[in-house]
């Protein structure tokens, strides 16, 4: 299955460029023009663009999900620090490459020695 993605603002603009070149289905708020959209807006043009939403935001986007029942089609949040920040790509790339087909309809976490996948509640447009 050939996942697609929309990475939010916080993640760096050049990462969808790199995704692109390698094949992978990859935009980014910034070349939509939908920096400085609020976490719920940004949530809801992945969804009804049919994209796993990508972002290092995990308070906000986990609270949108979890504790305020906005729907999504996938979220995948880096957890890896600065000390280990050369494994971002990495952890991303094997994550999609061998997991892809787990990745809608769960909020994954990527840190360095695991993927952690949560059942998303809420998946449909209420």
């Amino acid at each position: 299955m050939k996942i697609e993605l929309f990475l939010d603002e916080d993640v760096h603009s050049g990462l969808a460029h790199a995704l692109r070149k390698r094949g992978y289905d990859a935009i980014h708020a910034q070349e939509l023009d939908r920096k400085g959209r609020s976490d719920s807006d940004q949530l809801l043009f992945a969804i009804q663009q049919e994209r796993c939403l990508f972002t290092f935001n995990v308070k906000d986007f986990g609270d949108l999900v979890y504790r305020f029942g906005k729907p999504s089609k996938g979220i995948i949040l880096i957890r890896i620090g600065i000390k280990d920040r050369h494994l971002k790509w990495k952890r991303l790339k094997k994550l999609i490459d061998q997991y892809s087909d787990r990745l809608l309809g769960n909020f994954v976490v990527i840190d360095t020695q695991k993927y952690r996948f949560r059942p998303l509640i809420y998946q449909q447009l209420r």
